[in-house]
């Protein structure tokens, strides 16, 4: 399994509209194209924790994308709704990391 991990900090200006415009264009992204096996969201959370003090504030939110391999990442990245979608994502945040990730067993690391 590939992961495709996207990091993702608003800007701070972005209105309700762009935001509801971004958000529709991921879900038009997970729905339509095929090759997404799975989609997990998440908002960062603090709780005092020591890395908290040394980490960059890089990111509020966190998508994984999850495809059987490179060859269905590389659909979803040529997609029209990826591009769609990427095209929101640069009018809608101050700051992104993405990385891809071919899992596997902790054994092998």
């Amino acid at each position: 399994m590939v992961v495709h991990v996207v990091l993702l900090k608003p800007r701070a200006d972005l209105t309700p509209s762009d935001s509801a415009a971004f958000v529709s264009a991921l879900e038009r992204a997970i729905k339509d194209i095929p090759t997404v096996r799975g989609v997990r969201v998440g908002r960062r959370v603090t709780f005092g924790a020591g890395y908290e003090k040394t980490a960059p504030d890089a990111a509020d939110f966190l998508a994984v994308f999850e495809f059987d391999d490179v060859a269905g990442l590389q659909s979803y990245l040529q997609h029209p709704a990826h591009v769609e979608l990427g095209r929101r994502f640069n009018e809608s945040m101050a700051a992104g990391l993405v990385y891809d990730f071919e899992l596997v067993d902790v054994r092998e690391i």
